[in-house]
């Protein structure tokens, strides 16, 4: 049992949970818009955030450690962050392909390298400079969509910013939910794993339902109304929660994130088979450039 529970297939289930999850709000958006589709995973997924818990307690006959002061500014601060990163996320993919939206997102190791040497005058070694460069030449060439009208143009850098914004905020909503898991006293990996998800997800489902309510009724009745393919949603992205916050509270963040590139083949086959999706050459050597540069970055974190 415990091989099923290590990281390395933890971080595994947790990319292609998450990749179903995606492609599911992406095909809710034109429905539903972006407020809309990405309140999908929270509202359905809390509900099995809430059964994840519940069926813990119920197994181990044990209650939950009573969270201190510190865990729920951490949560707040993973909660709000992740909310703004799928929206970005979500307005990605409604301006480029699946798969490219998926590798901006991925640039969320080298993105940590950059604000470390800019904001905190960290030391810029040479492999660490070559992976910042060949990511930088990855989002420049996908962010170029070729000679076309300058509305298309105008339209990629759009795409590029929204996407490296999302991949920051998740960065940040990462941060914010391993706080929150590693500060919970006397609780085992499992426990603390299911309290803060389904703190999370709570959180989450009651803010943004009670802004929907608020200024965007028609949208909430529109998402209850699609629960059948919200459901599946919600259940994928409570599981990949779940996953990852496992596999972060097993190893370091640098050894999570560089298995966690296999998202971006897994985005490829779904953005093949499921859109119809094939990228240019141009958005293909954008894509190898930037995997290459972030397993470069994390393979000198690591050494």
């Amino acid at each position: 049992m415990g091989w099923l529970l290590g990281w390395p297939l933890l971080t595994v289930a947790a990319a292609a949970a998450q990749t179903a999850r995606n492609a599911m709000q992406r095909d809710l958006t034109g429905r539903l818009g972006t407020v809309g589709a990405t309140h999908v995973r929270f509202l359905f997924g809390a509900p099995f955030a809430l059964l994840f818990l519940g069926g813990l307690v119920l197994a181990s006959g044990e209650a939950p450690p009573l969270p201190p002061a510190s865990f729920w500014g951490w949560v707040v601060a993973g909660a709000l962050t992740q909310v703004l990163a799928t929206a970005l996320m979500l307005a990605t993919m409604s301006r480029r392909s699946f798969v490219v939206s998926t590798a901006y997102i991925k640039t969320e190791p080298v993105q940590v390298a950059l604000f470390g040497l800019v904001l905190l005058g960290d030391p810029l070694r040479l492999s660490t400079a070559l992976a910042i460069g060949l990511a930088t030449l990855g989002v420049i060439l996908l962010a170029r969509r070729g000679d076309g009208a300058a509305a298309d143009r105008r339209d990629g850098l759009t795409a590029a910013g929204l996407g490296l914004g999302a991949a920051a905020l998740f960065a940040l909503s990462a941060v914010g939910f391993r706080g929150a898991v590693t500060s919970l006293p006397h609780a085992d990996l499992l426990t603390a794993a299911a309290v803060t998800l389904a703190a999370a997800l709570t959180l989450q489902a009651a803010a943004l339902s009670l802004y929907l309510l608020w200024r965007q009724r028609a949208t909430l009745v529109a998402l209850l109304r699609l629960w059948r393919p919200s459901l599946l949603a919600g259940l994928m992205g409570a599981l990949a929660s779940q996953f990852w916050f496992l596999a972060f509270a097993q190893t370091s963040a640098a050894n999570v994130r560089t298995l966690a590139l296999i998202e971006v083949p897994f985005a490829q086959f779904v953005a093949l088979r499921a859109f119809r999706q094939r990228p240019s050459r141009r958005d293909s050597l954008g894509i190898l450039l930037i995997v290459f540069g972030c397993l470069l970055l994390l393979h000198s974190e690591m050494n």
